[in-house]
Parts: structure tokens; sequence; C-alpha cells
């Protein structure tokens, strides 16, 4: 019980607290005068605090991507479309550099304030360009490869003096880009399209600019060299590398890593087999050793591109360890390049198993990763490739998918190809091994179109799942979105969908049974309007069959008519004949609509067809209708046969 003297204690007043507080203030203020330190400037970007900003809030994975949100009413819904739509955007604002370029004296004023270099006209060389070896550097910082050969071939004409520091760094440039232009940074969609050249078809242009250059060269120095040998390997051109490669060591000259790197990664070309193929990669090794050359992450990556090129060899697993072993000790960490050419080793074909992934998945899990080098680009899809066709393992794809999208990862997915086989594979595995209502909330209804557009095969696959399950409440959506991504004219998904609302027929009335009725109307009204020449539709007896059997099911008797008449017409068109059920079910709703012209020929058609079930079809006809003589007359030769 609290006494009552404390009850009665007079509180302070607020000039007192006030008092109070402020002392307490000047107190801790001048405690902490001696313990202020200012901390260190901290360098920040010019889109730091837009970054800071984008953090707190997370994507929403069905809205459309950014670039489209200037028309928002014609959302591509696309592979195709995405392209079309994303690359025309990039063709106007070429359009308009492009007028910017041809009238640069209409546009006067000043964009802004400091100037922006980008907003300015190219400068256009030619050969009464007042130019010095500054516009050449200018030009090659700019990686301007046209310019830069133009402006040194006119420096050259005037006999102006070209430091070797300028020479090399044009070599290497011309070396580096195979003396064309590639498409400037600032086209990111052309650069997200463009699918890399496969095969290991040449592409250096021999005789080219590069080597005309290398040619004018006084004495070429080992930088010369390494640039040139660098350029031909690169572009598959191995066998003059390797000739140049032998002649920059009969003079002595000593190349970088990087060179030996490239000569690595073109063994295939130089040596046959295992053994040998083998050996000349430890043969160029040693010589690196011999020079006291130090390997780096490159050579790593070069040697496990070879081995994981000969997969069927029985040591090649054992080496790609044994070098794993060999670059730790020289603390050089694998990027996920490296880890990609691992798996591709272990996993090298149908039959391989193997639980390699999860070791790499320890390696990597859980962390933010950078391009360090070219080939880390793969990882990703060859790891999801692995959990679908090799381990059927739904979890270790969420893994895989969560690494992905954790930080900026999703940099390292490669273009728009890599990502659309991601997601093909993500997509099949997910399906495949996880309760379909969970994939289609969770994955399904999240990723696609904006993120991905499911491929005829990966639907198929989605529509097989479907009739597996019985879930056929998903035909509508799914319909719908196959009219989007215009896969209503493909032979295999029409039948698959087809055959699974004819299989699980809903209750009559209902209006699941009323939207697979309009399914089916949709379906026959794409094969009569279908364009010869644009599609290759294969209609089938058993397709028209299974409309019939759903229109009918919703008592769409005029459209089974019509399907009727283009069986009996189109018979030499029309691959196969229906079911005898659904010939049988137009003949009873034919009865009930009083029509027995159409029954009769329906029955006209099964006796063509040879379905002996004709003649007990006949005589079901004649006991419910009456018949008149001349409908009499045409079902004598049936019954008589």
């Amino acid at each position: 019980m609290i006494p009552s003297r404390t009850l009665a204690r007079k509180a302070p007043s607020l000039k007192q607290v006030t008092t109070c507080t402020n002392l307490l203030r000047k107190q801790a203020f001048s405690s902490e005068m001696d313990k202020i330190e200012i901390p260190k400037r901290i360098q920040r970007g010019p889109t730091d605090i837009l970054r800071a900003l984008e953090a707190t809030i997370s994507r929403d994975p069905t809205a459309a991507h950014y670039k489209y949100h200037d028309d928002p009413y014609l959302l591509p819904m696309s592979n195709v479309g995405k392209r079309a739509f994303a690359l025309a955007k990039n063709a106007g604002r070429k359009a308009a550099h492009w007028v910017r370029r041809q009238h640069p004296d209409v546009f006067n004023h000043r964009e802004c304030d400091p100037p922006i270099e980008r907003f300015f006209p190219k400068v256009v060389y030619d050969e009464n360009s007042e130019l010095a070896e500054q516009d050449l550097t200018d030009a090659m910082e700019k990686n301007q490869v046209s310019d830069s050969l133009l402006i040194y071939k006119i420096l050259q004409e005037r006999n102006a003096d070209i430091s070797a520091k300028s020479t090399q760094a044009l070599l290497e440039l011309l070396c580096y880009y195979n003396s064309q232009d590639d498409i400037d940074e600032e086209w990111l969609e052309e650069r997200w399209f463009r699918q890399s050249v496969k095969g290991q078809k040449k592409l250096w242009k021999d005789g080219g600019p590069a080597e005309e250059v290398f040619a004018k060269l006084k004495e070429p120095d080992e930088e010369a060299y390494a640039a040139l040998i660098q350029g031909m390997a690169k572009y598959s051109q191995s066998t003059r590398a390797w000739h140049y490669f032998e002649e920059a060591r009969n003079k002595g000259y000593t190349l970088n890593t990087d060179t030996y790197n490239s000569l690595i990664r073109i063994s295939k070309f130089f040596k046959e087999g295992y053994d040998m193929r083998w050996t000349h990669v430890t043969d160029l090794l040693r010589s690196m050793n011999q020079a006291n050359l130090k390997p780096n992450l490159g050579t790593l990556n070069a040697v496990l591109f070879v081995l994981s090129g000969m997969t069927t060899h029985r040591a090649v697993k054992e080496n790609i360890l044994k070098t794993l072993r060999e670059f730790k000790n020289l603390e050089i960490e694998p990027s996920l390049g490296s880890y990609y050419f691992i798996i591709n080793t272990f996993y090298g074909d149908r039959r391989s198993v193997s639980t390699v992934l999860y070791d790499v998945m320890e390696q990597v899990d859980n962390k933010k990763h950078e391009i360090r080098d070219m080939d880390d680009t793969s990882f990703f899809v060859a790891a999801m490739d692995i959990c679908n066709n090799h381990l059927r393992d739904a979890h270790l794809a969420e893994r895989v998918n969560k690494l992905l999208h954790l930080g900026n990862n999703y940099n390292l997915i490669g273009d728009s190809y890599r990502e659309s086989t991601y997601y093909r594979h993500y997509f099949t595995v997910l399906m495949t091994n996880q309760p379909l209502n969970e994939f289609m909330e969770n994955v399904y209804n999240k990723l696609v179109p904006n993120i991905y557009v499911p491929e005829p095969s990966v639907m198929e696959e989605l529509l097989r799942q479907v009739e597996l399950n019985a879930s056929i409440e998903y035909i509508p959506k799914l319909w719908s979105d196959m009219t989007i991504f215009d896969q209503v004219n493909r032979e295999k998904l029409i039948t698959l969908v087809l055959n699974i609302m004819v299989e699980n027929s809903p209750q009559v009335g209902t209006d699941l049974a009323i939207a697979f009725s309009n399914i089916a109307k949709n379906i026959y009204e794409n094969i009569e309007n279908q364009n010869p020449e644009r599609t290759n539709l294969t209609v089938t007896g058993e397709m028209l069959g299974n409309i019939m059997v759903l229109v009918l099911a919703n008592n769409d008797f005029t459209i089974a008519q019509h399907i009727m008449n283009k069986l009996i017409k189109d018979h030499t068109k029309v691959v196969g004949v229906p079911k005898f059920e659904a010939l049988s079910l137009f003949v009873d709703h034919c009865m009930a609509h009083s029509a027995p012209s159409s029954a009769i020929d329906c029955i006209q058609y099964c006796a063509d067809s040879g379905f002996p079930e004709a003649v007990a079809l006949s005589a079901r006809l004649n006991s419910k209708m009456t018949l008149d003589e001349t409908m009499l007359n045409r079902l004598s030769p049936i019954i008589s046969s």
C-alpha cells in the first residue's frame, strides 16, 4: 500500500523541470565536445540517392516493364511482341539521332548546363577535317572503331607523327572489335535481344585493318603481338594466332598471361583427342611458369573450358578437381563462369548422375556476384537446366532462382535468349514437381506474361499437368493466355485442350461448361478463318468431333450442324474421322431438334467412314422419328449394305 505522504507530495513546477532539463543538456554537450569526430567523406555516385530510394520498395512482378509504360493499352504479350516493341522504340531514338546528325544547324539551342556530350551531334570526320593525335585518342576512348581507323589513315596520309602508345591502343581496339563498330552502349535493347553467334565459325577478318596496322609497325613489340594473337583467338583464327605466337617466341618475347589464356581456349583446334589436347594445355602452363607469369581467373576458366569440352573421357573430372586445387593454392577464387564449366563437365550427358551442383550452390549461395568473366552469364541457365533435366529437384531450382534475384545478380542472366531458356527450365521443373495449384498461384500468375511468355512446349507440358491433376478450372485462363500468345494455331495444343475438355466434362449448365463451349467455338472460328499462307494448322476429324461434343453440351446445335457439314463437304481435306460417340451424340440432338435430314447425313457419313454402328444408328433414328418415303429411301442403302 502506497503511503499517504507520498500521494500528498507536491509535484515539481514546469519551470523547475525545464531548468533541470537544460542543465542536463549542457552537461552532456560539454562532455561530448571532446569526442566529436568528423567522418571520412564517402564518395557518392550520381544515382546513389535513387538507388537508396529504390531499395525501400519491392518490384511488382505482375507489372509491365517500365519501357512499355508509354502505351499501357497495347502492352506486348508475346516474346515476338516484346522484341518488336522494344526495338521499335529503339529505332525511334535512332531516327531522332539521325535527324540531329543530318541537320545540326537546326538545333542551335542549349540543351543543358553543364553540357552533356551525349546530347550533341556526333562529330563527322572527313578528308578536310583538321585532325591531330588527340582526336584519335578521343575516338578510341569512345570505342568508335570506324572513326578511329579513318582518323588514323588521314593522319598517315598527312605524314603526321603518331606515338607508339596511340598506335598500340588502336591495334588493341581493332583486335578486340574485329575492326568493326559494336552496338553502342546506349542501345540497350539491341544488346539485350542480340543473340551471340553459335558454333566455332571463323569471324576474323583476314588481311583486315588490324593486320594492316600491325604490318606498318617497324618492329612489333610484345604488346603488339599480344593484341593480335588475342584478337585472332577470340574470333577463331586459331592457325594464324599460333603462327604469330611462335614468331614472338622465336624473337625472345615474353607474352602476357591473357595471351596464354586465349591460346589455351583454342587448344581443340590444334590437337585432337583428350591426351594430346591436355598435354598441349599443360605445356602452355609450363611455358607461363618458366616466363614467371602469374595465372589469373582467365587462366582457370580457359583450362576448365577445354576440359568441359571433353566430358566423355574418364580422366576429365579428376583433372578438373586437380585444377581447382592448384588454383586454390594460388588464391584464385573461381567465378560463376568457372562453376558453369564444372557443372557442364559433371552433367555432360543425360545419363550423368552427380550431386556436384549441390556442392557448387554451397559455394555461391547467398552471395552478391559481379561479372568477372564473360562466361559468368551462362551459369544460371546451365544450373536451372540441370535442376530440370538431370536432378528434377524443385527445391534446388528455388534456391537457384533466389540467388538470381539477390542483389544485382540478375545482371548475370545474360540476354533475352538466356532469360527465356532459364524460365523455360524453371517452369518445367516446378510444374512437374509441385502441386499444380501452388505453381499457378506462386509462379505462373506472377511471372506470366510480363516476365516470361511460355513457349508452346512449356504450355503443352502445363496442359498435360492440368490433365493429370484434373484441374480443368485452369483451362479458360490458359486458353485466354494462348490466344494472347498467338499459340491457337498449333495442332498439338488445340488437340490437347479439346481432349481435356471432352474427357473432363463439367456439369451441363455450369459456368465452366459454358466456358468450354465458348472455347470450342473459338477454336472452330480460328479453323474457318485461318489463312493458309500464314498458318499450317492440320484439321483432323477428331478435333472437329470434340468441338461438336463441346458445343452440343451447351445445346449449340447450329454450330454442330456447321461442323457436320464441314466434315461431309471437306472429307478429302480433313485428316481422319471423329469418334463414333461424337457422331452418335449429333444424331441424338438431331432427333431432339427434329432435324432428320441432318441425322441421315451424319449416318451416311458414318457408313462411308466404315463405322459398323451406322446400321444401329439408322434403326434408332427410324424408331424415334417418323420418316417420309424420301428419307427412308436414303436410309435403305445403309441398312442393306
